[in-house]
């Protein structure tokens, strides 16, 4: 229903895409479409970086610029057991969560003693590779108009619905933004409104690295719309909903206390990211792979070799971002001076979780955590996949 959205953008991004032709030819001659999230990396055909992140034994603490007295994180336990691969968390104004399966399309209220009720299924969703029911964001008027905001896999697309929740039952979907190009990988799928009641996307550009750079496509992008799918007052271009390019497949959003939004990224073979995300900022994909790009180009605040990191949810709480290993297999704690720049990333509960997906902050201060164990990737155990409650 709002395909118009992706003409205006292609009209406004013809001449940009002609001048990176040349750049681009060069760079995706030997760039393969593989995830970090796997075991075999292809080699690196980007440029390196001179900015790896050092990582820390799992649960080492030292002093920090915000947070509970620099104290080390503790998982307090499991909320829910049994999950069939939990990917979007996003909490209600009484405290209750809501929580999407990616496998099996189901949409779960888990309060905070973990009792989850499901309240229905997003139905048109099909879970092959990475895709499926993805994130899940709450309307910042949901007391009002009771709506959830829902980011799914259709045969022909992904797309942005949103749905009515009448007490502990969904209601049917109605599409805000369709076109999104679908793949078996790098898919994004995290919604999030920002601190402007705006709400933030984050597509992945489904393995074909081109998309990325094309302003024709919405793939490889962070876009930022109103509820109604039209393009936010204030973006970069008026008739676009792209606010941000260059991506690879970006599955994390956190805004910090100053307002500053932050995404993670997954890299190719080399370094996975951590970036601020600046308007109209092109963060390089695939030209460049971690720092080094140039002027054209946004670099990372920090970078990580992929067998560390693989990352995916990312939240703010305690004073610090929070982010989910998913290859890593560990919560990464990383600190913000007042300036805005990301340092001195921590490492905690390095594969003893298994493999981490989202990240929430809940309302009583505590941070949930998925795991995502049965993703057909991971080692599951019984018990998997769980909601973790993690004491800052």
């Amino acid at each position: 229903m709002n395909r118009g959205h992706l003409n205006r953008t292609a009209r406004h991004g013809r001449g940009r895409s002609r001048l990176m032709a040349g750049a681009l030819a060069l760079a995706l001659a030997a760039v393969a479409g593989c995830s970090s999230d796997t075991d075999d990396p292809v080699p690196s055909t980007t440029q390196p970086t001179d900015l790896p992140s050092q990582p820390t034994p799992s649960g080492e603490a030292t002093p920090s610029s915000g947070g509970s007295a620099n104290a080390a994180p503790v998982v307090e336990g499991a909320l829910v057991e049994q999950l069939e691969v939990p990917w979007g968390v996003a909490f209600l104004p009484d405290g209750d969560a809501v929580v999407t399966e990616r496998m099996s399309g189901r949409v779960l209220r888990v309060p905070a003693d973990g009792d989850p009720v499901p309240v229905g299924e997003i139905s048109g969703a099909v879970p092959e590779g990475e895709a499926g029911l993805l994130g899940v964001a709450v309307s910042p008027d949901f007391d009002r108009d009771r709506t959830l905001f829902f980011y799914l896999t259709t045969s022909s697309d992904n797309r942005v619905v949103r749905v009515e929740l009448d007490g502990d039952e969904l209601g049917e979907p109605t599409v805000v933004l369709d076109g999104i190009p679908r793949g078996f990988i790098h898919d994004g799928g995290r919604l999030a409104f920002g601190p402007d009641g705006f709400l933030y996307v984050t597509t992945g550009e489904t393995g074909d690295p081109t998309l990325a750079q094309d302003r024709d496509s919405l793939a490889g992008k962070i876009l930022r719309m109103t509820a109604d799918g039209d393009p936010a007052p204030g973006n970069p271009d008026p008739g676009s909903l792209v606010w941000s390019l260059g991506h690879r497949n970006v599955q994390g959003l956190a805004w910090d206390d100053e307002d500053r939004l932050w995404a993670s990224e997954f890299g190719d073979s080399t370094w996975d990211e951590l970036n601020l995300i600046e308007k109209g900022g092109n963060y390089g994909w695939p030209v460049v792979e971690g720092a080094g790009g140039g002027a054209d180009f946004v670099d990372p605040q920090l970078v990580w070799p992929v067998e560390q990191a693989s990352p995916s949810g990312l939240a703010w709480a305690d004073g610090h971002l929070w982010m989910a290993g998913l290859r890593g297999q560990r919560l990464w704690r990383i600190d913000v001076s007042p300036d805005g720049t990301a340092r001195d990333p921590k490492a905690f509960f390095t594969e003893e979780h298994g493999r981490l997906r989202s990240v929430a902050a809940a309302p009583d201060g505590t941070v949930w955590v998925t795991t995502s164990n049965r993703d057909g990737r991971g080692e599951p155990t019984p018990a998997d996949d769980r909601i973790l409650v993690v004491r800052p």
